[in-house]
């Protein structure tokens, strides 16, 4: 149960109170036509390369929430790009899975020097972007295949979208020069409650215990945040950090930074159920798309409520690659990788 002085202790609502008021490279531009032609799928369109792997849709209302999401992060961090060393003094960047490419660009933005590259399965993002800052179409579940190493690897909002982890840990460590950081950003399911406010038949739990088994089945977890921290050692990287943090799911608590926090989680959320349900669901747990939309309905219902108290734990953990690696070390690793 929250304590009075807790900051994520609830506010108090009356009954009708609700809880939110109201530059591709020159190269790149050739990408096969095939790349661009975008899956559709129960009215959302998909990336196409490497077409049905990853979970979430590519269209403009998914384009709008990552850019929603961008700024909890924002509100979360306080305003850094990353928590580790290299928030200030990076020479080459990469960006993992960059979306709308929003965390490159704004990284690039403040820090000219800087040279960031974004990687992701869809190229929906914009074509004027800083000198310094380009992006990549790319799966990264298969070879990666830069010459150049980085000194900061980012990846943010992956879970359930690789079904090797500790082969991604490799490649990073491999790919980043001696000291260069990997920093991950991520939330984890289930549905976290800390005051009894959340029955096991909630439809919002039972959703995100339901999205557990739709991405186990698949074979792209979306617990894994939780091991970051163990997996980054696993792959030799010292000194890892792990920092947790909490994002209600409506403006419930009475704290004034996690109310803001809950309220763009909110409006972020109730953009967000359906993009990663419908997939899951009639792809994987078998539901019909009908079935699944009134399902949604009902998981919206329960995320506007501040009577819920619930949050999501999120996961920031960065570790650094050693200045000195042995050569047994290098020649494991890069097994790993392989």
């Amino acid at each position: 149960m929250a304590e009075a002085n807790d900051p994520l202790a609830a506010d108090t609502f009356d009954d009708g109170d609700s809880a939110l008021g109201s530059h591709f490279s020159g190269s790149l531009m050739s990408l096969r036509s095939s790349v661009l032609a975008y899956e559709s799928e129960n009215g959302r369109t998909y990336h196409a390369l490497s077409a049905g792997k990853y979970i979430m849709p590519n269209d403009e209302p998914e384009k709008e929430r990552l850019d929603m999401v961008h700024y909890i992060w924002v509100l979360t961090t306080g305003g850094r790009h990353v928590l580790c060393p290299k928030n200030d003094n990076a020479k080459r960047v990469l960006d993992i899975g960059t979306g709308t490419g929003i965390w490159a660009i704004e990284y690039a933005d403040a820090h000219p020097d800087t040279e960031v590259v974004g990687v992701d399965l869809s190229a929906i993002q914009p074509t004027f972007v800083p000198p310094n800052c380009s992006f990549e179409v790319d799966d990264l579940e298969k070879d990666w295949t830069w010459s150049k190493p980085f000194d900061l690897i980012f990846a943010r909002s992956m879970i359930a979208s690789f079904t090797d982890w500790p082969s991604f840990m490799a490649k990073a460590f491999k790919q980043l020069e001696p000291g260069g950081y990997l920093e991950l950003h991520d939330h984890s399911f289930p549905i976290r409650c800390d005051d009894n406010t959340l029955p096991r038949d909630t439809p919002i739990l039972q959703w995100t215990e339901l999205i557990i088994e739709a991405c186990d089945k698949i074979g792209r977890e979306c617990t894994v945040a939780l091991r970051f921290k163990e997996m980054m050692e696993a792959a030799g990287f010292e000194d890892v950090v792990e920092k947790v943090f909490k994002w209600p799911t409506n403006a419930w608590p009475r704290d004034h930074k996690y109310k803001e926090l809950g309220a763009w989680s909110l409006a972020a959320g109730l953009q967000g159920i359906e993009a990663m349900t419908l997939a899951l669901f009639t792809r994987v747990l078998g539901w019909s798309q009908e079935q699944t939309l009134a399902f949604c309905a009902e998981v919206r219902n329960n995320m506007k409520s501040p009577k819920i108290h619930g949050y999501w734990a999120v996961y920031m953990v960065y570790g650094r690659k050693p200045l000195n690696v042995s050569a047994a070390e290098s020649a494991a690793i890069e097994t790993v990788a392989a």
